[in-house]
């Protein structure tokens, strides 16, 4: 089952004396956060109505009721959240929280190698970090050739494997 509210970055400390935040984006980038007036602490717990804007690699947040360096500073090391109903992703995109845990499934067989234990960029194309059941790390490209479909309702993710993904064949 997908969470209702995904971690979108962290409050890492404060900008200048009136409150304002400096928040550690875990999203693509800081622009993705200033589409958000609402953002949620504690699991999605408690609502905040912000404003945001980009700054260098960071997103810089104004939080209403929040006037102050000192009320600022008492949100540092807090983590962020976003209602996965407030996003509209475009086709073929996830979020990389969705991806994390699924079953990496040859799409053919139906064997299990293992589970998608993080998702890494790599600038021409993401990186599927799988552990398999022995404990030992391997690495997916998610190109067409190997990642088939992600089904989020069975908890999987479909490839087909190339000669040497998961041996040292040649």
């Amino acid at each position: 089952m997908l969470k209702k509210y995904l971690e979108i970055g962290k409050i890492v400390g404060t900008h200048g004396v009136r409150g304002e935040m400096r928040v550690e984006c875990w999203a693509n980038s800081p622009d993705f956060l200033k589409k958000f007036k609402t953002m949620y602490l504690d699991g999605g717990k408690t609502a905040l109505s912000v404003s945001c804007r980009p700054h260098k690699n960071i997103a810089l947040l104004t939080v209403k009721g929040v006037g102050s360096i000192e009320e600022a500073d008492a949100l540092r090391g807090k983590v962020l959240y976003i209602d996965r109903d407030d996003v509209r992703l475009g086709e073929g995109e996830h979020f990389v929280q969705d991806i994390i845990g699924l079953e990496v499934t040859d799409a053919d067989t139906g064997e299990v190698y293992g589970k998608v234990k993080d998702v890494l960029k790599t600038g021409s194309n993401d990186v599927y970090e799988m552990q398999a059941e022995d404990g030992r790390l391997y690495y997916i490209p998610v190109i067409p050739d190997i990642i088939d479909r992600l089904d989020f309702e069975a908890g999987a993710a479909y490839i087909r494997p190339m000669k040497g993904l998961f041996d040292d064949e040649d």
